[in-house]
């Protein structure tokens, strides 16, 4: 059994398992807004954050794609900071721009061009899952 509650601070769904021990964030709407980058095309921390309103901004995104599941084809490889760097340690950092030059991403010293490979996602596409709001009853 789970239970859901909004948490402001993390911009996430928390699950509270009753059965299990513990929190666990939910960030399924950063995934399918990150699904939605097209090969050959990029996103930093930051702009992701902006597109979601993620409280905490950039931080806040990079927390999301750390928490990535393995094996659900979220491109996490596209998402990258500030000025196209390349933000992850190895061996992920090397995996990322072997996975980024397979979709014709050009690097160099580990950074991307943003000025042709950055993705302006469209306005309608940049809208956050609202939290319920609870009822106070009198």
């Amino acid at each position: 059994m789970a239970c859901k509650f909004p948490d402001s601070l993390a911009g996430g769904i928390l699950q509270a398992d009753l059965l299990g021990n513990g929190f666990e964030m939910s960030w399924d709407y950063v995934y399918r807004f990150v699904q939605r980058i097209p090969p050959g095309r990029v996103l930093t921390y930051g702009a992701l954050a902006k597109a979601l309103r993620l409280p905490g901004g950039a931080r806040t995104a990079g927390r999301a794609m750390a928490a990535t599941p393995s094996g659900k084809g979220i491109p996490w490889h596209r998402v990258l900071g500030a000025r196209g760097k390349l933000l992850i340690r190895e061996p992920y950092s090397s995996l990322q721009r072997k996975l980024l030059e397979s979709e014709g991403v050009t690097l160099i010293a580990s950074r991307v061009d943003l000025k042709h490979h950055l993705w302006k996602p469209p306005a309608k596409l940049a809208v956050k899952q609202k939290a319920p709001r609870k009822r106070i009853r009198k």
